[in-house]
């Protein structure tokens, strides 16, 4: 039931117009900034108390709902999954800024490219050329990607296979994303400073996302090339400022055979970051193609071995 339930939420949303759903994201960035007024003192001890005063009574609440639904019939708690993980996943809107950005860059349409990009990351890349915006566009298609798809599918699964309720672990790992309130770039060291108040939020979202990127990264070997993402993800993950990010992309340059990483023109400098990838191939609007072929065969792997034990329990 829970994998027929994801699979119904992913094509609730291919289906459903961005316009009818960003209601479902405000929310969200609204939540956080309550516990953010209310609560940030700037001390590390503030931001551990809001953070489980805005999860841990959403988290109980959707567990004991869907415990009474699944009382009262188990196709009520199981629509009330499906409702939960449509809200939680959004991974479609990310999608179309990926796709509206190659479309530009292919017809030779930089200053829109730029625009585009810079909207999506929420600060300027308009210093870069159609090279660095096809780079970091993967790079961020593939965040986007654990962040919005298969995260979401881990914790939903964890907590179905735990019998909480697969809607809690979507909405607990979409509370921690949001909490995060991850404003600059991994680059930034202010942002990444420990002890304050995101301090907490940021610890607990390392844990939510800790297996998630191993899994995606390890999956990104299965469906590309493996002993490159291997190699990448061992000798270069390390190499990026946040670690853990630095697995995902660097597996994922192994994967694709493309260079990700490498200086930047950013706010009128060059941001030196280093090289993830091996061999030549630069990336370009075909290996973007590649990178959300990378993504969908994931997703169908991970489908696939769902399938397998759903099937496995069922027998058993």
């Amino acid at each position: 039931m829970s994998l027929f339930a994801l699979i119904v939420a992913l094509l609730l949303e291919q289906l459903s117009p961005l316009s009818s759903r960003k209601y479902g994201y405000d929310w969200l960035t609204r939540y956080a900034n309550f516990f953010q007024h209310h609560f940030n003192a700037g001390e590390y001890s503030h931001g551990r108390v809001a953070w489980l005063l805005a999860v841990l009574p959403l988290l109980i609440g959707v567990m004991v709902v869907y415990g009474w639904l699944h009382h009262l019939h188990p196709l009520l708690s199981w629509v009330f999954n499906v409702l939960v993980l449509y809200f939680s996943l959004g991974f479609r809107p990310f999608a179309q800024h990926f796709t509206a950005i190659q479309q530009a860059l292919r017809s030779s349409q930089l200053k829109e490219a730029r625009e585009l990009l810079s909207k999506w990351r929420g600060r300027a890349m308009f210093e870069l050329n159609a090279d660095e915006i096809a780079r970091v566009t993967t790079e961020q298609a593939l965040i986007a990607a654990l962040r919005h798809l298969f995260g979401v599918i881990v914790w939903f699964f964890l907590f179905s296979l735990l019998g909480l309720g697969g809607a809690a672990g979507a909405l607990l790992y979409r509370l921690g994303l949001g909490l995060r309130t991850h404003k600059a770039d991994e680059f930034n060291d202010e942002e990444l400073g420990e002890g304050k108040y995101n301090g907490y939020a940021r610890k607990m979202f390392y844990l939510l996302e800790w297996l998630p990127i191993r899994l995606t990264a390890a999956t990104f070997a299965i469906v590309g090339n493996f002993e490159d993402t291997a190699y990448c993800w061992r000798s270069q993950a390390a190499s990026w400022p946040d670690g853990e990010t630095g697995i995902l992309l660097a597996s994922g340059a192994g994967a694709l055979g493309v260079r990700l990483g490498l200086p930047i023109q950013q706010d009128g400098a060059l941001l030196d970051r280093p090289e993830l990838g091996v061999g030549g191939n630069k990336a370009d609007v075909a290996s973007m193609q590649s990178t959300i072929g990378l993504v969908w065969r994931s997703l169908v792997v991970w489908l696939v071995i769902l399938f397998m034990l759903t099937l496995v329990s069922l027998l058993g």
